[in-house]
């Protein structure tokens, strides 16, 4: 029996990372480090001079935020390794875990409240998972199975697929509801409306979608099926004096804090609003206006800039594949960044009301950064195996 020689099964598998690296957006790349990098320094800034000031290590922030970083690396190469026309037959396993660590989180002893929310399960050693963030990725890939079935025998998806479709997000969609959490169910959302949109599939769905959505959040909110501090954040985004302690109080440091950076910024570390801690959950949600103080408008349009790059090259790896589920995949992939990120920055600017929802690849947050790198993943897997 003839036997392998281990040297030349170390150097496949060794070219074949190499060709898997080779092949991916190097722009995508690009601005998806640039993110992270800059993230980083955010993180460590808007955090270090307030714990050194309380006796405690001035990096803690930073040490998590960079192992968040390479496990969420490690995950999204992973992703990359399996052909995402394969995913097509785990969809189910991971629909099925993600509803699962939804339901989990409701359960008493399990899920812990943070912010009003109940969307999180604590781990020791203080580790924690937000299970919604990684529901976004079995939505996504479930929805984009279901749709693209027909396509493999010339037809557009019909309204039954389109119900089956809507039915399978609804179950995730609704445990989300139940923590609550607006923001994530609205991201998701918007996923879905691009996915059935981009599917062929009749357009009367996506208007009535559209009506539903306009319809059912304006009947949540005179019902009061709306949480007191989802409904105090709405409050203060009309009028930032209705909450002057909470709600309107962040939304307000939030403005004079971007608008205090000026053009160029008071540098990195510098910012007499950040090391004052006068914008509450300034590592996670309000991270842009770390951004907004210290590196000005020149800083903040970078970043900008670098999130726009990830969204045209996702667009063209979506145009060039020809196969419909991993366009949709692609589709997905981009409403979920696009809508966060003009969610995220348009909260801290005042312009959209407050939803708790991070900035994708820059925000501290394990689950988050997990999702954003795998999501990261498929888009890259799409491209390899598109060429």
């Amino acid at each position: 029996m003839t036997s392998i020689n281990p040297s030349i099964r170390v150097r496949t598998r060794s070219d074949l990372i190499r060709r898997n690296l080779a092949g991916f957006d190097k722009w995508l790349t690009f601005a998806v480090a640039a993110l992270l990098l800059v993230g980083t320094l955010l993180v460590w800034a808007a955090t270090r001079s307030w714990f050194s000031s309380q006796g405690l290590d001035p990096q803690y922030y930073l040490k998590r935020h960079v192992l968040n970083i390479v496990i969420g690396l490690l995950l999204a190469y992973g992703t990359t390794m399996i052909d995402y026309r394969l995913l097509r037959a785990y969809t189910p396993i991971v629909w099925g875990v993600g509803v699962l660590g939804l339901i989990a989180v409701l359960i008493p002893g399990l899920g812990s409240t943070v912010n009003g929310a109940r969307a999180w399960i604590s781990f020791p050693g203080g580790f924690q998972v937000q299970p919604a963030e990684l529901a976004k990725i079995s939505i996504i890939v479930g929805i984009a199975m279901l749709l693209a079935e027909k396509r493999d025998v010339d037809a557009n998806p019909t309204d039954r697929d389109v119900v089956k479709a809507l039915a399978l997000s609804a179950i995730p969609v609704l445990l989300i509801l139940l923590q609550p959490d607006l923001g994530t169910v609205a991201i998701i959302s918007a996923a879905i409306l691009a996915m059935i949109a981009v599917s062929g599939a009749p357009s009367r769905w996506v208007i009535g979608l559209l009506l539903v959505a306009l319809l059912g959040g304006f009947a949540a909110v005179k019902v009061g099926a709306v949480s007191d501090y989802q409904v105090k954040r709405l409050q203060a985004f009309v009028d930032p004096s209705a909450d002057p302690q909470q709600s309107g109080y962040q939304l307000r440091q939030s403005r004079i804090t971007i608008g205090s950076g000026g053009f160029v910024g008071r540098g990195l570390f510098k910012g007499p609003q950040t090391n004052g801690r006068f914008v509450p959950e300034q590592q996670t949600d309000f991270i842009f206006t770390v951004a907004g103080e210290e590196l000005g408008f020149l800083g903040a349009g970078f970043i900008l800039i670098c999130f726009l790059i990830i969204f045209l090259r996702a667009l063209t790896i979506a145009r060039r594949t020809n196969d419909l589920f991993g366009r949709l995949v692609c589709v997905g992939v981009i409403a979920w960044f696009a809508f966060q990120t003009f969610e995220n920055v348009g909260m801290c600017m005042g312009l959209v009301p407050m939803t708790g929802v991070p900035l994708p690849f820059i925000s501290y947050g394990g689950s988050s950064m997990f999702a954003n790198l795998v999501g990261f993943g498929l888009l890259q897997n799409v491209h390899v195996r598109s060429r």
